[in-house]
């Protein structure tokens, strides 16, 4: 079984968990799992290869596509936010009440 073959049944998994409705793959709750999963898979894989300067461009565009994705959650929906960082297990800045 090759890496994508991996990575495709465990992003099936992600989606089925995370989505909204049944044909939902597009959410922010999803994209968020997803972004998790692959921030988690790389952060791995700097830890073996120190050297890698194009990996750690990379994981750093992906923390902050996901900190917005939050930040617009926390906006939108501060209930559902609070669920999904809690059950990826993400650390929460403090709120910031205007």
């Amino acid at each position: 079984m090759s890496y994508n073959q991996g990575y495709q049944d465990k992003k099936g998994e992600i989606i089925k968990t995370n989505a909204l409705s049944s044909n939902d793959t597009g959410s922010t709750y999803v994209q968020i799992a997803l972004l998790t999963e692959r921030i988690q898979n790389l952060a791995k894989h700097l830890g073996t290869n120190k050297k890698d300067k194009h990996g750690q461009r990379g994981l750093q565009l992906m923390n902050g596509q996901r900190r917005r994705l939050l930040k617009y959650l926390e906006r939108t929906d501060y209930d559902g936010y609070i669920a999904i960082t809690d059950r990826l297990v993400i650390r929460r800045g403090q709120r910031i009440v205007k």
